[in-house]
């Protein structure tokens, strides 16, 4: 048996529990590893509350990205040999000892990298990547990120950085300092956003990352000419109001590859902000779930 951490029905922080469950064999596309970390994501408490759907067999055990050590491999996957460290995206949960990663969003982790950095990259990072090639702002352009504390918006800016981008985000202001170590530069979110966004670019933004919805994605989005270049990665119906659409992710093992490249270059910092071992796994996700969490927060597997 291994252990893990999940939740017993859909609701709040009260459903969560650890649970015991035979060690997974990897079916067809699958590696099964020994978790060595865990990254601790909005979305790991939005599929508990059953607000990503209510499909999921129960318990079910939480999170979405891990690395770890390959014991066993799947029919079909290729690339991959026994020992291999990895990191990818969890296939059957990735807050326990032991799990499942789709081997097509999985890739070999250089040995530069951190067992705890790689954890962060198939979600957060990736998602950053992604949204940044389909919004399709080049370098010299300016892009507008709203929320860019987070784990999501503090990769988005730095890769974004990476490719010759300028990069403005809304933050509180507590957060200034930290949005300007990530090379962009910090406005206030609420009333009066617009005015700020073209005090800081008289001819508007190029692109507009959207990672808070409702009313801030709209009283940004006038100060972009191109609604086409919205994308958002938390509000569908709101983006597609605005003229723009909800993220389409394409991640790859290559994309993977590429990121963790920039870690070990050091041109992308995860900015973990906060290590955990499995047994305070709660402690990390009502942190995330609070909305507070700068960066990100990781789980450390023994």
């Amino acid at each position: 048996m291994a252990k893990a951490f999940g939740f017993v029905d859909y609701g709040g922080p009260e459903v969560q529990e650890f649970l015991d469950r035979p060690v997974l064999e990897p079916g067809p596309g699958q590696l099964a590893i020994a978790v060595r970390a865990a990254g601790v994501n909005p979305v790991d408490w939005k599929v508990r509350r059953g607000w990503l759907g209510r499909e999921r067999e129960l318990p079910a055990v939480m999170g979405s990205e891990a690395s770890g050590v390959v014991e066993r491999i799947g029919a079909g996957v290729t690339g991959f040999s026994l020992g291999d460290e990895v990191f990818g995206v969890a296939a059957a949960g990735a807050f326990a000892e032991q799990t499942l990663l789709v081997a097509a969003r999985s890739a070999v982790k250089p040995a530069q990298v951190g067992f705890d950095q790689a954890a962060t990259l198939p979600v957060a990072a990736a998602t950053a990547d992604d949204a940044i090639r389909d919004i399709g702002v080049g370098a010299g352009q300016t892009l507008l990120i709203l929320g860019i504390a987070g784990g999501v918006g503090s990769a988005a800016a730095q890769i974004a950085r990476s490719r010759g981008i300028r990069v403005i985000g809304t933050a509180g202001d507590a957060n200034r300092a930290y949005v300007e170590s990530l090379g962009a530069a910090q406005l206030h979110y609420g009333e009066g956003v617009a005015d700020r966004i073209r005090a800081l670019a008289p001819d508007g933004v190029d692109g507009l990352l959207d990672l808070v919805g409702g009313e801030d994605a709209r009283a940004a989005a006038v100060t972009l000419a191109d609604r086409s270049r919205l994308v958002s990665t938390v509000d569908p119906t709101t983006a597609q109001d605005l003229g723009g659409r909800y993220l389409t992710h394409s991640t790859t093992p290559a994309t993977l590859a590429a990121l963790a490249g920039l870690v070990a270059a050091g041109e992308l910092d995860p900015h973990i902000t906060g290590r955990y071992p499995l047994a305070h796994v709660a402690e990390a996700l009502a942190l995330v779930e609070s909305g507070h969490a700068r960066g990100k927060l990781v789980l450390e597997v023994s």
